[in-house]
């Protein structure tokens, strides 16, 4: 997930950058003044070659997907505006982005035969909604535990804090499946 959480990490520090300068200043650094104003899916599209790089590799894929989907869902829940996120909005972004990324991967082991699901579609669509909310759950205490522990995300702290919600939030759902397979 090397190319997930390096995009992770990209958006965390430009949310970051965007609490500390505001949104113009943040999107200047990175040569996209012009979308200053614009609403957060119009941002958030402009920025999809930063946060996500395209090298053409699945994981490549996976992340770029993930941050996607992350703008569906913004969308959907209203959130319009990057220079009003608050801290906790911010967290929601990055949770969701997270969440959809691990997904992705899951998925993609699926379609690889890596993990294999039920041949009946509503028990495989009843565990896709499990595994969602499992995935969100894990990301959202791995991130609550690691901003705990590091409350302020400075630049050079940001790339940890990414591997560390991940780590946490694959452990998390390791030890839900390991259950889950003991009972």
């Amino acid at each position: 997930m090397g190319a997930s959480r390096g995009a992770g990490a990209r958006l965390l520090g430009f949310l970051t950058d965007v609490q500390i300068r505001g949104e113009r200043e943040a999107l200047r650094a990175l040569n996209l003044e012009a979308l200053a104003g614009r609403p957060i899916d119009e941002i958030f599209v402009g920025l999809a070659d930063y946060i996500c790089p395209n090298a053409g590799t699945v994981d490549d894929g996976i992340a770029r997907e993930a941050f996607v989907e992350t703008i569906i869902e913004l969308t959907t829940m209203g959130v319009t505006d990057l220079d009003a996120l608050t801290p906790d909005q911010m967290q929601t972004v990055f949770e969701l982005y997270a969440t959809h990324a691990i997904e992705a991967r899951l998925c993609n082991d699926i379609g690889t035969k890596l993990i294999t699901m039920p041949a009946n579609a509503q028990a495989a669509l009843r565990i896709q909604e499990q595994l969602r909310d499992f995935i969100r759950n894990g990301v959202s205490d791995a991130l609550t535990a690691a901003r705990t522990e590091t409350p302020v995300l400075t630049q050079d702290r940001i790339q940890a804090f990414v591997d560390s919600v991940y780590e946490r939030s694959f452990g998390i759902l390791k030890a839900l499946g390991d259950a889950e397979a003991n009972q």
